[in-house]
């Protein structure tokens, strides 16, 4: 989960390993709920590429994408919450991370477009959030995201099978 254009898409993509969902430059690309079963670890799971939090926004099609996110998020055991390090900390960002505290969930903190070491320094502003230490990723080049999936299928080690495990 995560606001318009953070990479969401591009990160379901990098882990579902082919282009099943539409990455575009146009914000509101993705509007409906993406699943694809990945296998890692020896463990088979669900992923969900969700649309774009923009709860400010009240025409239909927003309230539409809302009510997808809200049910990726009650449906999921695990969620990935993707942020820009490029953008920062914005208030959809804020906005987002007290709305997820609010759940039981797991919630991996994913700072995207850390392409480079000036990265770094800027991953630390989303400490900020509240929600653990930041994930920094390249969606594009792949950096960190098995560190990221490595981490959220550890708890799950134990258990026979997984079910929807992370909404992205």
């Amino acid at each position: 989960v995560g606001r318009p254009n953070v990479g969401k898409s591009s990160l379901f993509n990098r882990i579902v390993g082919s282009r099943k969902a539409i990455v575009e430059a146009t914000s509101g690309t993705t509007r409906d709920r993406l699943h694809a079963d990945i296998k890692w670890k020896g463990k088979t799971f669900t992923i969900v590429d969700t649309g774009g939090f923009q709860a400010a926004r009240k025409d239909d099609i927003a309230r539409r994408v809302l009510s997808q996110l809200d049910t990726a998020i009650k449906e999921a055991d695990i969620i990935f919450f993707v942020t820009d390090v490029s953008a920062g900390v914005v208030h959809q960002d804020i906005e987002l991370s007290e709305r997820l505290r609010k759940t039981s969930k797991r919630i991996y903190l994913v700072v995207n477009k850390a392409d480079d070491r000036s990265s770094i320094s800027k991953g630390l502003e989303f400490f900020e959030l509240g929600l653990g230490d930041p994930y920094l990723i390249s969606a594009n080049n792949g950096t960190g995201i098995e560190r990221l999936l490595d981490d959220a299928a550890r708890p799950m080690e134990k258990a026979e099978t997984i079910d929807e495990i992370a909404a992205v």
